[in-house]
């Protein structure tokens, strides 16, 4: 029987668990640094993801307009000056002598009325004037005769005064008898109704053997006479204008008839008060029409060339958000993050507009915001190629392909 004992067997082992932990440690290792590797890359995706979810945009300076500001209105043209004729006596119409469309003169008759009461009132009063002026001529005879008698002492003072006081009320009589007959007589020239001034008939109301009654205002008038060789243009200017008008301005006239022609036009004068129904201010302007190529009371275009305000700032539509709080721009600030400014719009040119308050000529204004930006956010500004194609690095990272600026 052997008795030896094998004295390495313990030596293996340890070998052997030495061995494996220096494997589990290599493998611990390998753990760790993939874990480690995931992650920062895991980090290095999530930097990635924030700095692409920043918007890049483009922004725009604000300026001055570079010509005066256009403000166009509608208007409406009336005659320089419009007469309603009425009736100032009654009775029939007897001929009517000018239609709608005529041209007449000053003082041309345009009708004639036929009055029978006025007429026997006439007579009568004439017959009046006859009967007291005889009376007249006798009492002037009495007070004649009586006062040489009375200096021969035949009658008392007292009958020759009585006499001179029936003249002087006969005389008084006679007075009045003739305003009357003067009265009727100009009632009788107004049977002829005449035109008060140059111009156009532009309505007639009445026909021959229409009863017509004597006054005006709510009875209706017989003819119409307008004249038009020069019109007035009314406009209501909204009141954010109303400081820019000035009397004997000057502006144009477009009508919708006459494609293609312009008409000058002076402002006359302003109605100096704000309508409070709708805000505005009434202008009246003037323009000559002598070719007769306007027509009173059509519709007009007006357009004004108002000088631009100091504070006036021109900047595209496409920067204009319009959101529950109302119309506002978006601007970025030095440290590279939006801010969201309330603006008042002065003057819709299409692709551009006026902004008359709420921005600074500093100003760093964002074209086409996005819809999702809100005040404070961070965005990346889009470099800006100057005349000359050099591209000029500003702050972020460099714009997209297809991506523009206005500047």
């Amino acid at each position: 029987m052997s008795t030896e004992i094998d004295v390495r067997s313990p030596r293996r082992l340890n070998h052997l668990k030495l061995a494996g932990i220096a494997a589990l440690l290599a493998a611990a290792a390998i753990v760790g640094s993939g874990i480690t590797s995931r992650i920062h890359s895991r980090s290095e995706v999530a930097d990635w993801t924030r700095a692409q979810a920043i918007p890049t945009v483009s922004v725009v300076q604000p300026r001055a307009p570079v010509s005066a500001q256009q403000l166009v209105l509608p208007g409406r043209l009336a005659a320089y000056i419009n007469a309603p004729i009425y009736a100032r006596v009654s009775g029939y119409l007897h001929a009517w002598y000018a239609d709608i469309g005529t041209h007449v003169k000053a003082g041309q008759v345009l009708g004639m009325i036929d009055t029978p009461d006025l007429d026997q009132q006439l007579q009568q009063a004439r017959a009046d004037l006859q009967n007291a002026e005889a009376n007249e001529k006798l009492a002037a005879t009495t007070a004649k005769r009586w006062t040489l008698m009375l200096s021969q002492d035949s009658v008392s003072q007292q009958e020759a005064d009585e006499k001179a006081g029936d003249l002087a009320a006969k005389q008084a009589t006679v007075a009045a008898q003739q305003a009357n007959v003067a009265r009727l007589e100009a009632l009788e020239s107004f049977k002829r109704i005449a035109a008060p001034f140059d111009g156009i008939v532009t309505a007639r109301d009445t026909d021959v053997g229409a009863l017509i009654d004597a006054g005006g205002g709510n009875r209706p008038q017989l003819f119409t006479v307008s004249d038009a060789h020069q019109l007035r243009v009314y406009v209501s200017v909204p009141q954010s204008e109303a400081a820019s008008i000035r009397t004997g301005m000057s502006a144009t006239l477009t009508v919708p008839e006459r494609p293609g022609m312009t008409f000058d036009a002076h402002l006359v004068d302003t109605d100096d008060a704000i309508t409070p129904s709708s805000g505005t201010l009434l202008v009246q302007l003037a323009v000559d029409n002598h070719r007769g190529l306007l027509i009173p009371g059509e519709y007009t275009e007006v357009h004004f060339s108002l000088p631009a305000s100091r504070r006036a700032l021109e900047v595209p539509a496409s920067a204009l958000i319009f959101s529950d709080e109302g119309l506002q721009v978006a601007t970025v600030d030095s440290g590279g993050h939006a801010t969201l400014k309330h603006v008042a719009i002065a003057t819709d040119l299409g692709t551009q507009v006026i902004i008359g308050s709420g921005l600074d000529r500093a100003d760093r204004v964002i074209d086409n915001p996005p819809d999702s930006l809100v005040d404070g956010d961070a965005v990346h500004v889009a470099a800006a190629k100057n005349p000359g194609n050099d591209t000029r690095a500003t702050e972020g990272s460099n714009p997209g392909p297809g991506e523009h600026t206005h500047g």
